[in-house]
């Protein structure tokens, strides 16, 4: 090997790029081994998992090895052994390498709180780029996942420099020889990059899904594959703007789903809804979304750790929905979908500009309510504060209204702080004779957290005890609302913001969607009530305005769960979207042009998707037909009513 010593060079650079990838990737699987269920899943399985990380890795590798092995290859046929070019080179390999172990290092925690290997989607919040670094420096185990980097960096420098150092003489073979031997050794590097050898197309993200387990499908992945991918991505224009049908089509069939037989408005979905009584007195509403709040984390859905026992108290005490799911992952998608009633469209962040919707803050406002948002910490975050105001939010509570002291982290004060300040706030809106309406967005159940010393939790694991924390806190401002003289004249209404991909059987947690919602007043509704009815946080809207019985023009997707039906829940993932019935839940990734049926009540992973066609066809054209009006509405500015 002595005549090929830079092809030597190049492969070992390979191997040991290719190890470091490996070990990132052990790490996640050491940090998510609880997901793996040892007695469904075959030791098999999980090694053909890290085989095709290694797939993934190699592609990775040889984007930044093709050229350096270009140029050394050039430089040994003409015998130069130039000294500067060769450290240039090495200096192009070890940074472009510790970038991409950057990556993988961060992937490790985002992947723990997304459920999704790194993405464009981390930068979202890009704007607040300074509230994001801060709540990670608040936060001690993101620094763990710096430990691996500077270890494995410091190692791959080490290797590196002898690798490209060798002590052995240089025996170059005949030019014709070299030439041929670097020529195959490229194409082999080529086909390493195109991942596949038998299919037109080259290797992309669903090639790693070659098995019914959610969690070991993903790990095969490299993270700088699915960031670069996902930035690809992101700059194809049907990223910005979805084209999933005719909107003609589109149009004509929400239409007949929303039952809306005469156009008044314009807008394609605008209908009155009348009722026959009114109540006496206008209740006033409090809504709380609550930070991570996942159903699954509640006795009543399945969890053995007694975490939350005043919302299950309460679900056992109100008018309590079993099967609601949020509209996206991220908190800004949880805030709009409950307050405006449209689903979320991929990554389209919804508040990013400022439009004015017909939301309930805009329809309680006109019926003479008082609209107030109360917020944990700084209110600029994801330009919530500005997109509020301009949809009739007279009055924003958020972290430069409370004492400095209380600011325990980025994420501001406690939940149960917000709550109590909370109280005179809205006896003072409640002295003023208007009925009001107050939206709570709680962020305890969030990194970097904080237990305030008063709370003593029964369990030693944090991410329980937070979980025990935000349930207190709840049941202390009710405790506090409960003596006051607006109690009983009030809803209270309890869903999350999204929930937590504790339990991932498939390639959505459904874990990280499914929410509690809960309509509490014991003087108003004096039944308790169980509805089975699959709905969203868009229907939350409808919904109150039907407890409310006050008329209006609906002019969203939303729908009254308890007097309508809806035939399916459509729920957002980034870059996949799932629907779902109560039997049936349908993901669908558009450039993968794949779908996936199963029937998740019972965590059936086969696929009925070429079994049940129909169904297919039926619930994918429902979600497309609901993307599409909106998608049509936002950018033909039908948000917002104008009457003809």
């Amino acid at each position: 090997m002595k005549k090929f010593i830079s092809i030597l060079l190049i492969i070992k650079t390979y191997i040991l790029a290719i190890t470091i990838f490996f070990a990132f990737r052990l790490i996640l699987f050491i940090t998510e081994i609880d997901r793996i269920n040892f007695d469904e899943v075959t030791i098999l399985t999980i090694i053909q998992a890290f085989i095709m990380g290694i797939r993934f890795d190699i592609v990775i590798s040889g984007y930044i090895l093709f050229i350096p092995a270009l140029i050394i290859f050039i430089l040994d046929i003409f015998k130069n052994r130039n000294i500067i070019i060769r450290k240039i080179l090495f200096y192009w390999i070890f940074t472009l390498f510790t970038v991409s172990f950057i990556i993988s290092s961060a992937d490790i925690p985002y992947f723990n709180q997304f459920y999704a290997r790194f993405s464009i989607g981390a930068f979202e919040w890009i704007e607040n780029i300074d509230f994001v670094f801060s709540m990670i420096a608040q936060e001690p185990k993101y620094f763990l996942a710096t430990i691996p980097f500077l270890v494995f960096t410091i190692t791959f420098f080490f290797f590196l420099r002898k690798i490209f150092n060798p002590k052995t003489e240089i025996n170059y073979p005949s030019i014709f020889l070299n030439i041929f031997v670097s020529l195959l050794f490229l194409a082999f590097m080529f086909l390493g990059i195109r991942g596949r050898i038998e299919q037109k197309s080259p290797i992309r993200v669903g090639t790693a899904y070659f098995s019914d387990h959610s969690f070991l499908n993903k790990l095969g992945l490299n993270p700088v594959f699915t960031l670069i991918r996902s930035y690809l991505d992101s700059k194809d224009n049907i990223n910005d703007v979805i084209n999933m049908m005719d909107n003609a089509i589109a149009t004509k069939r929400i239409q007949q789903y929303l039952n809306i037989n005469h156009i008044e408005y314009d807008s394609p979905i605008a209908r009155k809804i009348l009722f026959d009584t009114t109540m006496t007195t206008k209740p006033n509403i409090i809504l709380i979304i609550m930070e991570s709040m996942s159903a699954a984390k509640m006795k009543r859905h399945g969890s053995k750790n007694e975490l939350t026992p005043f919302l299950d108290s309460l679900s056992h005490n109100s008018y309590y929905f079993e099967n609601i799911y949020s509209a996206g992952k991220h908190t800004f998608n949880g805030v709009f979908s409950s307050l405006f009633s449209f689903p979320a469209l991929y990554r389209q962040h919804p508040m990013k500009q400022i439009k004015k919707y017909d939301g309930i803050s805009s329809v309680l406002m006109k019926n003479g309510y008082s609209t107030t948002y109360f917020t944990t910490h700084d209110s600029q975050f994801d330009n919530v504060e500005g997109f509020l105001r301009a949809n009739d939010f007279q009055y924003i509570i958020s972290q430069k209204d409370y004492p400095s002291s209380e600011v325990k982290t980025t994420l501001g004060v406690p939940d149960d702080y917000m709550f109590r300040t909370s109280i005179p706030i809205i006896d003072n809106l409640n002295e003023k004779n208007k009925p009001f309406f107050v939206t709570f967005m709680t962020a305890s159940d969030h990194g970097p957290y904080y237990i305030p010393e008063y709370f003593k939790p029964k369990t030693k694991n944090i991410k329980h005890q937070i979980v025990e924390y935000a349930d207190w806190a709840l049941r202390k401002f009710i405790s506090l609302s409960s003596k006051t003289k607006w109690f009983d004249n009030t809803i209270f209404i309890f869903v999350a913001d999204h929930g937590a991909p504790l339990d991932a059987t498939y390639d959505i947690a459904l874990n990280y969607h499914h929410t509690p919602l809960i309509f509490y007043s014991p003087k108003i509704l004096h039944e308790n009530k169980i509805f089975n009815c699959i709905g969203g946080q868009i229907d939350i809207f409808p919904t109150i305005m039907g407890l409310l019985k006050l008329s209006y023009i609906n002019n969203t997707l939303g729908i009254d769960l308890i007097n309508q039906e809806r035939a399916y829940t459509i729920i957002n993932d980034d870059d996949k979207i799932g629907i779902l019935d109560n039997e049936n839940f349908l993901i669908y990734k558009e450039d993968e042009n794949s779908t996936k049926l199963y029937k998740y009540k019972n965590r059936d992973n086969t696929n009925y998707a070429e079994k049940q066609k129909e169904k297919v066809n039926e619930m994918m054209e429902y979600a497309k037909v609901n993307m599409q009006v909106y998608q049509f509405m936002l950018l033909n500015n039908k948000i917002t009513l104008q009457y003809n």
